[in-house]
């Protein structure tokens, strides 16, 4: 639906926190549209949502139980035990994530990826496009209940985390990172935890107490890292963080185990434990004779994604990732609601139950520079 936007548009979402609101002189809140839903629609894509964490909890214990599995995603050897006692114990964990669906409105949704350790359009899903909606659509709905089950998230998590929660990103130069834990931060601390600042490349060791430390030389107790594992797995300081994890020092949130769900080798594994399921694409490790998305297992942000049609490339991102490996998934027609321009959903979870939704614009492949784009729920 074409809209206009507000006049202050600017000013409204930097009031809540998204000062990050366009890039090279483009928004990336784009609110000169919207995208209209029925409740039937909104339905289908709950329960799809909802489906796909179960078969997500089916292949992490089919990897767990299976050290190939891990082999074949490529996680290093030291990870593969703290990674199943986590699993297992279940430590203190939000347990979000943004499931990245395909949908036309008509046919099930299909899932493309799941970004659960270190998601982002998260104020803009939970925040900003519900305060959109109220000054420009007050008489209808939207699928969104985010902020609320975050801060309802982390007032249960409250009695098994220490008296101190740290939160950690890297810089960024767009912001990105900083807006989004800025934002869990605020959620944290709106169900009465108390919460610290701390860039991620200021993390200590102590070599005498065998614990991570802040800038001041506390030890961290708890700390949320807006940080993927498989960086922090490949780091110079790997080595201690086996040891920490082994040893129970710091409680990581999100914990080890999202390694697993975030490698997009799990999609390969998903079609091989559930082929043909409605809501998933065939996907495997083996360049396919046909056309299909090639997608390097622990790409962000579109790096590295090619789409292959007929054995010839027909878009490609660049990126410096690749050299872990691949895997191949089937094209999904996404559908072109303006000249160039395919919506992807990402539909949101905490802890296993689904809260919204935010809707992407971009090319055919979506990278950092897609737009989002607010949505409406109107019968």
């Amino acid at each position: 639906m074409p809209l206009t936007p507000r006049r202050d548009w600017q000013a409204q979402v930097e009031a809540e926190g998204l000062v990050w609101h366009s890039s090279d002189g483009q928004p990336y809140w784009d609110e000169s549209a919207c995208y209209r839903f029925n409740a039937a629609q909104v339905a289908e894509i709950e329960t799809a949502t909802a489906e796909l964490y179960r078969l997500f909890l089916a292949v992490g214990e089919a990897i767990v139980a299976e050290p190939r599995r891990m082999d074949r995603l490529g996680i290093p050897r030291a990870f593969h035990q703290p990674i199943r006692e986590a699993w297992e114990a279940e430590p203190p964990a939000l347990n979000f994530g943004r499931f990245d669906l395909g949908y036309d409105g008509a046919s099930p949704p299909k899932l493309f990826e799941f970004n659960c350790d270190t998601p982002t359009s998260l104020l803009e899903a939970a925040v900003i496009q519900w305060s959109w909606k109220a000054a420009c659509f007050p008489d209808a709905d939207q699928f969104t209940s985010l902020h609320e089950r975050l801060v309802e998230r982390w007032r249960d998590l409250g009695a098994h985390l220490p008296a101190r929660v740290h939160f950690a990103h890297a810089a960024d130069d767009a912001g990105e990172d900083g807006v989004t834990t800025a934002y869990l931060r605020d959620t944290a601390a709106a169900a009465g935890i108390d919460t610290a600042a701390l860039p991620i490349d200021a993390i200590g060791w102590d070599e005498q107490r065998r614990r991570f430390v802040d800038e001041g030389g506390a030890p961290i107790d708890a700390l949320f890292k807006l940080y993927p594992w498989e960086w922090l797995a490949n780091e110079a300081f790997a080595d201690v963080l086996a040891e920490d994890l082994a040893a129970g020092g710091t409680s990581w949130i999100e914990p080890v185990w999202k390694m697993l769900w975030s490698n997009k080798g799990v999609l390969a594994m998903l079609w091989e434990l559930f082929p043909d399921h409605p809501n998933l694409l065939a996907a495997g490790f083996a360049i396919p004779e046909g056309d299909a998305v090639a997608k390097p297992l622990l790409s962000r942000e579109g790096a590295n994604v090619s789409i292959r049609r007929g054995g010839r490339i027909v878009a490609e991102a660049p990126g410096d990732y690749g050299d872990e490996g691949y895997v191949y998934q089937a094209i999904y027609p996404l559908p072109e609601t303006a000249p160039g321009c395919y919506p992807v959903i990402g539909s949101w979870v905490v802890d296993g139950v689904p809260a919204g939704m935010g809707i992407r614009e971009g090319g055919l492949i979506t990278g950092n520079g897609a737009r989002f784009v607010p949505h409406v729920v109107l019968d």
